[in-house]
């Protein structure tokens, strides 16, 4: 129905995710605003690109997850990014800090960080860089000083062990 661009099965598809997407999106943006507007481009892309959706290559959910970091990581890297974190005020900056637990609350709740704490050390460490904070897998070899082969290949057993979890 989806691939249809059948409406009612879109507003559920949204009411169903909206909130996960959107703990990973704050997480990586970490400013409420910009989250929900990086959050609708993100349903957008998805309502945009639903076709280009191949169920054989994993589910829905990881589809729409690495649409929500990836427009997240360009968010970060744009100049008005760059220039809004640049001028936000100090008080601004405690607010951010306040409002985090609610949205791991939310990662919580659908289990996520659950799944990933089950994982080996060396893939939790890059799930957690990766997924959940934004990084991208250049940034993971360069923090944790390792190759990129090495941050690949662990993402790709991460990715499975999670799969078998699930």
């Amino acid at each position: 129905m989806l691939k249809n661009k059948d409406r009612k099965a879109f507003s559920q598809l949204y009411d169903n995710y909206s909130s996960a997407l959107y703990g990973v999106v704050f997480r990586v943006v970490q400013e409420e605003e910009m989250a929900q507007d990086v959050l609708q481009e993100v349903f957008l892309k998805i309502w945009e690109n639903i076709a280009g959706y191949d169920a054989s290559k994993g589910r829905l959910f990881t589809w729409m997850l690495n649409i929500a970091r990836n427009a997240s990581i360009d968010k970060t890297r744009s100049a008005e990014f760059k220039k809004v974190a640049k001028n936000q005020p100090l008080e601004d900056t405690f607010r951010k800090v306040e409002k985090r637990n609610p949205i791991e609350n939310k990662v919580e709740y659908i289990g996520i960080r659950n799944l990933v704490e089950k994982l080996k050390p060396e893939h939790k460490s890059i799930v957690d860089l990766i997924y959940l904070q934004g990084y991208t897998q250049s940034e993971v070899a360069e923090e944790l000083n390792i190759p990129l082969g090495t941050v690949k290949t662990r993402v790709k057993l991460a990715i499975n062990h999670l799969r078998e979890l699930i």
